[in-house]
């Protein structure tokens, strides 16, 4: 299905959603960036401003039962999920009513009701784990599929090859999305990299492959649905490879300056939030319609994070919880 027809298929009130997801991601984002400012979070921030289509155009063809894992570059990804916004808040803040009880923080949020089983902060450590899970709903006869969010980055350690590999196998329920958004943390991808196409590494395990858009979320949508009949089919794995780019740099400390002059700005240009809206001009939706949708998702956020600054910090004692089998 191309992503003309994803939008016809579709229908309005699905599209708009789909642009309410990506508002709500971009607003959390930017209001983490203020809170990292004020002192309220502790440890560092990844943001994926700009990268908001992959993860929303993943999700929203993911069914119940599905599950998934990301990088700590993660935050949309759990929105996307469907974590509440104000417990994400709270968990990056610290407070009692986080998602992990305040103990995960930004790079460990977790939400296993919605299916997202971890972010994590070491790069590519979740992907055997991915793989796990694929095989446990395989072992269970589910008709569900595994869903692995990684960077470029984790394309050349060994876990990713391990896991490729062993997944393609047996044949697992699992899709391996590759946020390629052109950086390791400070290295573009041709510095670190031999290969121009991430998704030529599929064929070494004789792996279904697809390279697409990632700033188009109708595309990546209809990429995903695709990935996601091959694995319920018993076909097995797929590679997505997504081409975006991440406004603000590595981590919260980073100012990009590595950057080539003007490479943001054409990005930019790229904005998936802004091409979405031009396919809903395109689809007859109107821009007071547009703005409705933002205004919606500003009063969202902004109550969202209030509702987590009243929360309190957790008491001394929950450092003791959780951590053991009793």
């Amino acid at each position: 299905m191309t992503a003309t027809e994803a939008t016809s298929a579709l229908g309005t009130d699905a599209l708009l959603d789909l642009l309410r997801q990506m508002h709500e991601i971009r607003l959390f984002e930017e209001a983490v960036q203020r809170l990292f400012a004020q002192g309220l979070v502790r440890g560092s921030t990844h943001l994926c401003i700009g990268q908001e289509a992959v993860s929303v155009g993943v999700c929203s063809a993911m069914r119940p039962g599905d599950v998934a894992t990301c990088t700590y570059r993660g935050h949309g990804t759990t929105l996307a999920m469907g974590a509440p916004l104000d417990r994400s808040f709270a968990e990056i803040m610290g407070r009692a009513n986080g998602l992990c009880g305040g103990k995960g923080g930004s790079m460990h949020l977790t939400d296993v009701g919605v299916g997202l089983l971890g972010s994590f902060a070491i790069v590519g450590a979740h992907l055997p784990i991915a793989v796990g899970a694929a095989f446990a709903r395989r072992y269970k006869g589910e008709d569900s599929v595994s869903v692995c969010f990684f960077g470029d980055g984790a394309t050349n350690i060994g876990a990713f090859h391990e896991s490729l590999n062993l997944a393609a196998i047996w044949k697992l329920p699992i899709v391996f999305v590759c946020e390629n958004n052109l950086y390791g943390e400070y290295s573009r991808i041709d510095l670190t990299t031999p290969v121009e196409r991430l998704v030529d590494r599929a064929s070494s395990y004789a792996m279904r492959g697809r390279r697409a858009d990632g700033n188009d979320v109708l595309g990546v949508r209809a990429e995903a649905q695709a990935a996601f009949a091959h694995a319920r089919a018993g076909e097995g794995p797929t590679l997505l490879e997504l081409l975006t780019y991440r406004w603000s740099g590595h981590s919260r400390t980073d100012p990009g300056t590595y950057r080539p002059e003007g490479e943001l700005e054409a990005w930019k240009e790229r904005d998936p939030i802004a091409r979405l809206r031009d396919k809903l001009d395109d689809h007859g939706v109107d821009e007071p319609t547009c703005d409705a949708v933002r205004v919606s998702a500003e009063r969202a956020v902004a109550e969202a994070l209030e509702r987590a600054k009243s929360w309190p910090e957790p008491e001394l004692s929950s450092r003791f919880e959780g951590v053991r089998s009793d």
